[in-house]
């Protein structure tokens, strides 16, 4: 754990070094463009070729698409307790999403024109799932697919890695059909951000896609947007601590653990008042990262990915937050701290309030979205929410007298911006309604 004080000189400089996102390694991007270039020239013939390279599955095209039997005898190989788990999460995300459902309007300007706004569907969307080798990310089916359904968008495609037998993870395929899911197609990596931005004779391009990946996929979001949108570029997942002498080291350690456990670049962060909370959560993650499954994967981000900071007070903490922007942000400090603390947070993905209140809640089941900006993206852009299913259009309608109203307006902006045709489109209006 990279330990820093608040007050050495170069304090600020070294956080915005270490929190920043980090450069996109250019083998990266030319294997991204590589592969984006075969799929759109070659369609499903590239995708078969890259998903026997990268995920060590041979198959045809027809084997492509997980059909609803196998997705059937996925949900009934469930056992009752995981069955309600994920009812019982879904609830939470919809009554969650629920008030964030945009609403069309009407109305009338100043000039007397009616005006308004309406919301619709995206009509396609393509949703990215990760599996395959990886941990089968059940909770991001929810996450995700629940919003497209609560928007009620007509058409959803879900693409996720096929393991080397050509299999799909059991639990993500009963929680696609759980999710009322029908098109689901064995591709994963940038082959399926490929697919479904370009279309192949198998999977037919979507108008938008959501969904986490590795560097890869991320990449090749950021590669294909454009000819099709996306939701946000996420990357290696992240947990900032904020606590003061109360917190109990126990609760930290477990929950920068369980953020670490994700991917070897995540960074976890401890910022604290409390000299002797630092070195208690060091020891307590020491040895409670040797205990758990993905030992190796935390190791690594505590040798180059693990922060500790050591403020004087929580008006410092929250501007360390604020810089870093973290994805996630636990608060665990006395409850008569709480709300002036969140007051002056500006930046966070999903801040998590108190010390009952742990990331993996967020992530199951509290109902937010853990689709989360990352790299300090939460500066500028929020989780993923319902409204982005939807696309928006403006209405105006004028009449002679609402356009008669607005002439003055419009023939100073044509001279101010020497656009003579712009006020004649208006003047020959007037001069025809008299």
């Amino acid at each position: 754990m990279r330990l820093l004080n608040y007050n050495s000189a170069d304090f600020h400089a070294q956080l915005r070094r270490f929190c920043g996102r980090s450069d996109t390694d250019p083998k990266v991007v030319r294997t991204v463009f590589e592969v984006l270039r075969e799929v759109r020239r070659r369609g499903d013939r590239a995708v078969l070729r890259f998903t026997e390279k990268y995920d060590g599955a041979r198959l045809r095209a027809a084997d492509l698409p997980v059909s609803a039997g196998e997705m059937l005898k996925a949900r009934k190989a469930l056992t009752p307790p995981q069955r309600k788990a994920i009812k019982s999460a879904l609830r939470c995300v919809k009554e969650f999403q629920r008030p964030g459902l945009p609403k069309s309007w009407r109305g009338t300007n100043p000039q007397g024109a009616r005006v308004g706004e309406i919301f619709y569907p995206i009509e396609r969307v393509g949703i990215y799932v990760p599996g395959g080798s990886g941990p089968p990310l059940v909770s991001t089916v929810l996450m995700i697919v629940t919003l497209a359904r609560m928007a009620k968008v007509p058409q959803i495609v879900v693409c996720t890695p096929p393991r080397p037998d050509g299999s799909v993870a059991s639990g993500l395929l009963a929680a696609l059909n759980i999710c009322g899911i029908k098109e689901v197609y064995r591709i994963g990596g940038i082959q399926a951000i490929g697919a479904m931005a370009y279309g192949t004779r198998s999977v037919r391009q979507v108008d938008k896609i959501f969904g986490p990946g590795s560097s890869h996929v991320n990449e090749a979001k950021r590669q294909v947007f454009g000819d099709v949108g996306i939701d946000l570029l996420a990357g290696p997942s992240e947990i900032m601590v904020i606590a003061d002498g109360s917190a109990r080291a126990s609760y930290v350690a477990a929950d920068l653990l369980a953020q670490a456990e994700h991917d070897p670049r995540c960074k976890i962060y401890l910022v604290t008042t409390s000299k002797g909370l630092i070195n208690a959560v060091q020891s307590k993650v020491k040895t409670g990262a040797a205990a758990l499954s993905r030992s190796k994967t935390i190791g690594a981000v505590l040798r180059s990915g693990c922060f500790a900071v050591h403020v004087n007070n929580l008006e410092q903490a929250a501007e360390v937050a604020n810089i870093v922007s973290p994805e996630h942000l636990e608060l665990h400090v006395k409850n008569n701290r709480l709300d002036p603390l969140i007051k002056k947070i500006r930046c966070a993905g999903a801040i998590l309030v108190g010390e009952f209140t742990p990331t993996v809640i967020a992530d199951y089941t509290a109902g937010p979205s853990h689709i989360l900006p990352t790299g300090r993206a939460a500066r500028f852009c929020s989780g993923l929410q319902v409204s982005d299913f939807f696309r928006r259009s403006s209405i105006v309608q004028y009449n002679p007298r609402s356009l008669a109203r607005a002439r003055e307006v419009v023939e100073a902006f044509s001279e101010i911006e020497q656009l003579d045709a712009h006020g004649r489109s208006l003047q020959i209006r007037l001069q025809q309604a008299k």
